[in-house]
């Protein structure tokens, strides 16, 4: 395979946008709010489930996309330039923090549930697989990345590691998130979704151009 500064570059935006979009490190305090009740090892089982389902279904969608897409009559230069819309929002919630609110409020309603059961709930399919890590925004760059490569194996690849990398970090990350959330604190972790927000809004303005570009027929 060979590794072009254009695939190395394709890479690099793939992995960065999934990190960013996933928010692994946002999502460590939730996590441990919601297995509290259980212990270590109840976290330590929602993680892997967590991450295992949410691999799952952005693996899919990832395969599926294009498929998808030629059976609704979308071309991909249309679904890239909404994708890139679609996380441009998602970056907007994060940088004025919509977002965390959104999820901290599913998270009290599961807690809420927890306490009138007065057991452990299993919350590694609802919230935090799906949406909190294989929501909208991750299923979109899923598809608008493996749809950028225009069928190149290469390509392809790079994406599904990158994909693939992210799914591994973010399980590392949630295993060790009760030494996250007690080392960086609430005011670090929203100043690190803010910035990364920022970042997305980048990557996601680039993709809406992109598209524009390629469905107007509009040179570089």
């Amino acid at each position: 395979m060979d590794l072009t500064p254009e695939r190395i570059e394709a890479f690099i935006a793939a992995f960065t946008t999934f990190f960013v979009v996933i928010n692994a490190v946002g999502t460590a305090p939730i996590l441990v709010s919601l297995t509290e009740g259980g212990g270590p090892a109840h976290r330590r089982k929602m993680a892997f489930r967590a991450v295992m389902v949410a691999s799952a279904i952005l693996y899919f969608f990832a395969f599926a996309g294009v498929w998808l897409l030629g059976q609704l009559g979308i071309t991909l230069d249309a679904f890239r330039a909404a994708g890139g819309a679609l996380l441009f929002l998602i970056a907007l919630d994060m940088v004025f923090e919509k977002r965390a609110e959104r999820q901290k409020s599913r998270a009290d309603a599961v807690l809420a549930k927890q306490g009138e059961r007065g057991e452990p709930e299993d919350v590694s399919v609802f919230p935090i697989g799906t949406p909190m890590i294989a929501g909208p925004g991750s299923i979109a760059t899923a598809m608008l990345y493996m749809t950028n490569t225009d069928g190149d194996f290469a390509g392809r690849i790079g994406v599904l590691l990158a994909l693939g990398l992210n799914m591994l970090l973010c399980l590392a990350i949630f295993l060790a998130a009760g030494t996250i959330v007690r080392l960086i604190g609430d005011t670090i972790a929203q100043s690190l979704g803010r910035i990364l927000g920022v970042i997305l809004a980048a990557l996601s303005a680039q993709l809406m151009i992109d598209g524009l570009r390629g469905a107007f027929n509009i040179g570089a």
